[in-house]
């Protein structure tokens, strides 16, 4: 028989840019008692990741184009939201109802390239998905075995 036991880990403190997200969940771990194991797989929100690794834009700092300002207008959007979500696209894939499906960089098809405005702790800001997640979890994969001794999988999730 196969199962599945999720667990959330409790107590991990506000992600700021440059905080090692390995030694976060590894003393998150030891908190809540639970002791890691070879071959378990740890989830890892991507916002906690972007926002570790810096990925937090001023919208201030961000001038539309004419496309957005249309667009932003059309479904009453933040335009410089939408000039961001197009300058993390690769391939527009369609737009409906004020959401855009585009095409990332690294080939991710999703809601208006990722970008999140939501949790950010501040007005004005946008959140970016990390620049190459696999990269992302491989350095907290390999941060989590160097502290715990195990080898488990890391897998950033949205």
């Amino acid at each position: 028989m196969v199962s599945l036991t999720l667990t959330a880990i409790e107590g991990i403190p506000v992600v700021k840019q440059g905080d090692d997200l390995a030694l976060l969940l590894a003393k998150g771990l030891e908190r809540c008692g639970i002791r890691l194991q070879d071959g378990e797989i740890v989830a890892v929100c991507q916002k906690i990741v972007s926002k570790a690794e810096g990925r937090m834009v001023d919208l201030n700092t961000i001038e539309p184009g004419q496309f957005a300002r249309n667009y932003a207008k059309r479904w009453d959007k933040d335009p410089r939201a939408v000039e961001l979500v197009l300058r993390q696209t690769s391939r527009n894939v369609r737009n409906d109802r004020g959401v855009l499906i585009v095409e990332t960089g690294p080939g991710f098809v999703c809601a208006n390239a990722g970008v999140d405005e939501s949790n950010t702790l501040a007005d004005d800001r946008a959140l970016l998905l990390p620049e190459d997640a696999d990269a992302s979890a491989r350095r907290i994969r390999d941060g989590l075995k160097h502290r715990t001794g195990t080898q488990a999988a890391v897998i950033v999730s949205d």
